[in-house]
């Protein structure tokens, strides 16, 4: 059973969220389309190029100061310096930027990923997208992005069938050969499908308008934002088995059960 945490806690954990993002988010434009440079990590399977940048580093190195000025007794998890243990029985969880390609690249779908969890999973989350100036924020009964155009719900599109859906996911090369053979599957029944997008596929989601999105070789810190703000905007978020996904690997968000049940049916082969 989770632990029931009171609407002040609530209150600032939402707050100190927004804390981090605002903190990261200078951080991230300082340094984008300055032709900063990347070293590669090396730790994806098959050698594809794993970049990370100072950008990179800096931006948690902002988050972890916030968090031990507000909240030193939760723990962390980030993607550049791991974890540190806690005592509150939650945990932040970091990904500075996710889509480090993009970032690159100079594309606008990367983004800031912000969650805390207990031991069941994310209770609340954050992608947050500097340069186009959006946040998706869901949990805690809270579902809305802010951005250029102001402040708006959060909801999944309608029930589509597969035929009429649209799928994004990051890589065509994605996962392994036989978890590029499933998805194949379930793209070559679809209407349209986009590549390259990080997590800002997930926030698109969210906000309506896309169906499906799959991906695999994913870590803890890639997904738990993006399954906090997906569930809160009336989607599914589950492994390709249909089980927790918050630990990483393989992720399945989808707007509603039926084209859910429908991929993960085409996944399994």
């Amino acid at each position: 059973m989770r632990q029931t945490l009171t609407s002040e806690t609530q209150a600032e954990l939402i707050r100190t969220a927004h804390a981090l993002a605002d903190a990261a988010r200078p951080v991230t434009l300082r340094h984008f389309r300055t032709g900063i440079a990347s070293d590669d990590k090396g730790s994806n399977a098959g050698g594809r190029f794993d970049p990370v940048t100072e950008a990179d580093r800096a931006a948690e190195r902002s988050m972890r100061e916030v968090l031990a000025r507000e909240r030193p007794e939760d723990a962390i998890l980030g993607e550049e310096y791991g974890p540190k243990t806690g005592t509150s029985g939650l945990t932040w969880v970091l990904d500075p930027i996710d889509g480090t390609r993009g970032y690159i690249s100079g594309t606008p779908t990367w983004g800031v990923l912000i969650s805390v969890a207990d031991e069941w999973g994310p209770l609340f989350g954050l992608i947050d997208q500097p340069y186009i100036g959006e946040r998706f924020e869901g949990g805690f009964g809270r579902a809305f992005v802010q951005g250029p155009r102001g402040r708006s719900d959060l909801r999944v599109g309608p029930v589509r069938g597969l035929e009429e859906a649209t799928i994004l996911t990051t890589f065509p090369e994605i996962g392994t050969e036989a978890e590029r053979a499933a998805f194949r599957r379930v793209a070559d029944c679809a209407r349209l499908v986009r590549y390259g997008m990080d997590c800002y596929a997930y926030a698109l989601l969210a906000a309506g308008q896309v169906d499906l999105v799959i991906e695999a070789g994913l870590q803890p810190y890639d997904v738990q934002a993006p399954i906090a703000v997906v569930t809160a905007a009336g989607g599914l978020a589950t492994a390709w088995d249909g089980g927790p996904a918050h630990g990483g690997g393989r992720l399945l968000a989808a707007a509603n059960p039926a084209i859910h049940a429908a991929a993960m049916e085409l996944l399994a082969g």
